[in-house]
């Protein structure tokens, strides 16, 4: 473990990235618990209003955000400062994307279905933030040996592939398999080479005289959707809290 952190962590100047994501995570679960609490009428939280106006948490993330980033890129990569900027950087980010779906729908659905999409931002983006952290590059150039990276032909063919891949699966309505694609390619091939997810482009566009595939392609979803939406929905509670009934 020792050798592992120093490899990987310390040498590459990761400890910062380490901070920022850690940052984000305990941000983001401080944040949910505040507020399922103030939501229950329990602890001694409450919303923060200033004129009658609402403030939600975006709004100090947003400013934390801005002085993190500025400072990390002021800082360097290694020292005291860094290390803060990137502690900074990270509560901001946490508080700015626990409410993505108010940014998105410019409304406040936090407690709604579509609130829901916050916490799969916040997922996603620890995810593919660990993914990095643990030694993955975008696109597997990471895979690339030493020979082959002073070769820059199979370095571009190697991107332009990986990168192929995940714009196939997003067109196929694959987001998830697409953006997890970009740091692991081969989930990515995954996803470009399955049937495409109906109402998507790629169904719209090369289904759309094919009632076969539009069939098939109808029952592949509903058979996935029926067996993970269950599971995915109760994973979504746990972590953010259920929303409020219509």
């Amino acid at each position: 473990m020792g050798e592992w952190w120093q490899r990987n962590i310390v040498e590459p100047g990761k400890l910062p990235l380490l901070l920022a994501l850690t940052a984000f995570v305990l941000t983001f679960v401080v944040t949910r618990v505040v507020t399922r609490l103030i939501r229950a009428g329990k602890g001694p939280f409450g919303n923060v209003e200033a004129g009658g106006v609402h403030i939600h948490h975006v709004v100090p993330g947003v400013v934390l955000t801005v002085i993190g980033g500025f400072a990390a890129v002021a800082g360097g990569r290694q020292g005291f400062g860094p290390a803060l900027a990137a502690v900074v950087f990270g509560i901001g980010a946490g508080l700015v994307l626990d409410e993505f779906a108010l940014i998105l729908h410019l409304d406040d659905v936090y407690w709604s279905e579509a609130g829901r999409q916050s916490v799969e931002v916040v997922v996603l983006t620890a995810a593919l933030v660990g993914l990095v952290l643990a030694g993955f590059t975008p696109f597997g150039v990471d895979g690339v040996s030493q020979g082959e990276s002073q070769d820059r032909i199979n370095v571009i063919l190697t991107v332009a592939g990986n990168f192929l891949f995940s714009l196939l699966a997003l067109a196929k309505g694959k987001a998830r398999l697409a953006v997890f694609g970009v740091i692991v390619p081969v989930i990515a091939l995954i996803g470009a080479v399955r049937l495409a997810r109906p109402g998507s482009p790629w169904a719209r566009r090369f289904y759309a005289h094919r009632p076969r595939a539009r069939a098939k392609a109808r029952l592949r979803a509903y058979r996935h959707d029926r067996r993970w939406s269950g599971p995915r929905r109760i994973v979504q509670d746990w972590i953010g809290g259920r929303p409020d009934p219509r």
